[in-house]
């Protein structure tokens, strides 16, 4: 019996040893999906990029354009080549876990095996049908040979259970062994796409390099024309939010406040409420595509030595691409650009406005109530650089805000 609840407790101990190392393995795993999920994501970004880009016309005006193409193809491969580092990583981890795993079986194992011969021998040993009717007749009394004869059946199961335990243990090191053998060519094919990748982006870093040096004997030129865009942005930017500052001021005045801030109905209250619980999960207002500037002031995507200034993301996205509402809400106004003719599309989430720029043809008109992914408008395409760019904007009131923690990842 003493045997018996020692067997019990090392069975425990092994049970306790097993379920870590399960935890683990699954912490593991977890975060190696994760990895795959990213991986996967910037595999079809890059796809994308390459697509979209694959038509941009190579003459002397879109060096810049050519230029902010490959850095962007440079910047998405090297996060997938730190992916793809991190997920080897994980991997690496999940191996030296099964290595660990299996070298406590196969010691479980060997002692299980030398505990079933020595039950073999005593079985033996002892097998004689006197040896055992003995053993029951030399008992005090009635109680102790019944709780012998009960100590006879629990030996005999528990030696039937140590035969299977041995065989489970067994399917065990095959199965590990086996996931082993898998995770390390996982892993190998991670490394070499992760070889593949960095002869891509050491090409890539070639061409960008002639590139910059062509860039560089017309960096003045370059520059001024930069400059000058970005004047015509900021004053356009200037004109939507004076716009937005005049009709809260307006309506404002009508109903006896000085809020610089929206006057809302309650329905519009409700819109509003609405938008900011859905921060983090709007839809992006293009189906297609990926970003190529982000909001706020950083280094020209071509001439680092230059400052920027952005109050929404830019967008490009494929030919005829549609333009669509990130939320549902009220066409608060319609711009259009005097030089360009291009037009902008502004909608009204209760007190916050989005901005839909470089649009051709409308669908909506101002006053229109409109839904979540509704179509506003077709993305206008440059016919110098073949780019179909959108350039998305989000305020509150007239303040531009970031995009970053509203559309979703």
């Amino acid at each position: 019996m003493i045997t018996y609840l020692k067997q019990k407790n090392n069975l425990i101990s092994i049970l306790s040893i097993v379920l870590f190392l399960f935890v683990s393995v699954s912490g593991f795993s977890q975060n190696k999906k994760q990895l795959q999920a990213k991986r996967v994501k910037l595999q079809k970004e890059i796809k994308q990029i390459n697509r979209l880009l694959s038509k941009t016309k190579k003459d002397e005006r879109n060096l810049l354009s050519r230029l902010g193409d490959i850095n962007k193809k440079i910047e998405v491969r090297q996060k997938l080549i730190n992916t793809i580092n991190l997920e080897s990583e994980a991997y690496s981890k999940e191996i030296n876990t099964n290595k660990r795993e299996i070298i406590t079986l196969e010691n479980q194992l060997i002692k299980l095996k030398k505990e079933f011969a020595n039950m073999i021998l005593q079985t033996y040993k002892s097998k004689n049908e006197q040896h055992k009717l003995l053993f029951l007749l030399s008992s005090d009394n009635f109680t102790q040979a019944y709780k012998r004869m009960q100590y006879m059946k629990q030996y005999a199961n528990h030696r039937k259970k140590q035969s299977v335990k041995i065989k489970i243990k067994k399917e065990e090191l095959l199965l590990l062994n086996d996931s082993l053998k898998i995770k390390k060519e996982e892993k190998d094919l991670l490394i070499a796409e992760k070889i593949n990748e960095r002869k891509n982006v050491d090409s890539e870093k070639v061409a960008q390099q002639q590139l910059i040096n062509k860039v560089k004997k017309k960096e003045k030129k370059y520059t001024a024309q930069i400059k000058k865009k970005q004047k015509a942005e900021r004053n356009f930017e200037s004109q939507i939010e004076n716009l937005i500052t005049k009709v809260i001021s307006t309506s404002n005045k009508k109903s006896g406040t000085k809020s610089k801030t929206f006057n809302l109905t309650p329905k519009a209250k409700i819109v509003g409420s609405n938008f900011i619980a859905n921060k983090g999960k709007l839809p992006h207002p293009v189906e297609k595509g990926y970003v190529s500037r982000w909001f706020g002031t950083r280094p020209h995507e071509q001439l680092k030595k230059i400052k920027v200034k952005s109050n929404g993301w830019h967008y490009i996205t494929e030919k005829n691409a549609k333009a669509r509402s990130v939320f549902k809400g009220k066409v608060f106004a319609i711009m259009v650009d005097k030089k360009t003719k291009l037009k902008t599309v502004l909608i009204q989430h209760g007190s916050y406005i989005t901005a839909y720029r470089n649009l051709t043809t409308l669908y909506v008109n101002k006053g229109d109530n409109v839904g979540a992914k509704q179509n506003l408008g077709v993305v206008h395409t440059d016919k110098t650089t073949g780019k179909t760019k959108l350039v998305f904007a989000l305020m509150k009131n007239a303040v531009p805000q970031n995009p970053s923690g509203w559309l979703t990842k």
